[in-house]
């Protein structure tokens, strides 16, 4: 066969982030490489880039060669930004340039989990929709509150491209595949990732963040929703269990059952979370965050926090401090009940 025929039909550019997720760049990569296996034919390529050419550590400590950005490149169809660690304070003029001079040249330009930051620090989503991983949602807003920000898996708009991480990449790239290649392929790529049901774009993130619930009673997770939607201006348990009702000792029957701990520390440490994702997402001041998760006393927010995460609020400001091997961020399910009943043990402090 020619050179020729071996060209690839679409090629993309994958830029990679210190500290990438390899599972958010493989659910990328693979339906495309897949594409090419199913059809036979060379539709898809790609190469991975940085911003200097250097080998870029995973998150898992898997290193990826790397090209550097070069202006003069302008084989791709599409450049994806995968984002690492600590992308939301990303500073590096020769890559915003570079990105800049791509999206003035009409290449599509997009981003997967925190490689939003990225594009929104280099000013190329304003007046575009977007979306990001849940776990960032509301720091994102508060500091680009201008950029039209969707809970969607992925967002297309126009020339620019976002998906929330994950496993949703695998969602947009078969959306890819269906519209240029047809329905069939993206169907039969889907059949040999065991990618059972491919999710329409605007399907919401809640059901990847609501997934660890799925054990959970239908009343108890309703319980977790209502804590989920009043952050900054928490509600008593009492009121909780009314708006569900039934009495508030089912509901911590419910609580000491499923997660080894109060509703009232379940709560709070849902808080915490949300405030540590401000802290480090975001240059709010401690106060502001203390009032925004919905704690009345600073020193009772700082004390609660500070026994959590053993560090203080103030000297949280960086996710995953690069002297850090790897990246430590446990979900609520994780703490154990020793851990929450400690907090739970202390005066109670809305």
């Amino acid at each position: 066969m020619t050179s020729k025929t071996w060209t690839p039909r679409s090629s993309y550019a994958f830029v990679l982030m210190h500290k990438f997720s390899m599972l958010s760049l493989s659910a990328l990569i693979e339906p495309l490489r897949i594409a090419n296996y199913c059809s036979g034919r060379n539709l898809y390529g790609w190469k991975f880039l940085s911003a200097d050419g250097e080998d870029v550590l995973s998150s898992s400590g898997i290193p990826v060669p790397t090209q550097a950005i070069r202006i003069d490149d302008t084989a791709w169809e599409a450049i994806f930004v995968c984002g690492g660690w600590n992308a939301e304070r990303y500073e590096n003029a020769a890559m915003f340039s570079w990105l800049q001079h791509m999206a003035r040249s009409g290449f599509t330009l997009g981003a997967t989990e925190t490689g939003c930051y990225v594009l929104a620090r280099a000013k190329l989503l304003t007046n575009h929709s977007a979306t990001i991983h849940w776990h960032c949602h509301n720091a994102f807003r508060e500091r680009y509150p201008a950029i039209e920000l969707n809970d969607a898996l992925f967002v297309i708009d126009g020339q620019r491209k976002t998906c929330a991480g994950g496993v949703a990449g695998l969602d947009m790239m078969l959306e890819e595949i269906r519209s240029k290649n047809g329905k069939e392929l993206a169907r039969e790529v889907a059949d040999q990732l065991l990618h059972t049901r491919i999710r329409k774009a605007d399907m919401p993130q809640k059901e990847v963040k609501s997934r660890h619930q799925s054990s959970m009673v239908p009343a108890l997770k309703k319980a977790v929703e209502i804590m989920e939607k009043n952050i900054e201006k928490p509600l008593t348990i009492p009121q909780i269990s009314s708006q569900l009702g039934f009495s508030q000792r089912k509901l911590e029957r419910l609580f000491n059952r499923h997660f080894g701990c109060s509703a009232v520390a379940f709560y709070r440490t849902m808080r915490l979370q949300e405030a540590r994702v401000l802290l480090t997402h975001t240059d709010m001041s401690v106060l502001d965050i203390c009032i925004a998760c919905g704690f009345a006393s600073s020193s009772y927010f700082s004390k609660s926090y500070t026994s959590l995460f053993g560090v203080r609020p103030r000297d949280h400001r960086t996710s995953w401090p690069d002297s850090d091997p790897t990246p430590y961020w446990p979900g609520i399910s994780q703490f154990t009940k020793a851990r929450i009943k400690k907090i739970s043990s202390e005066k109670i402090d809305r």
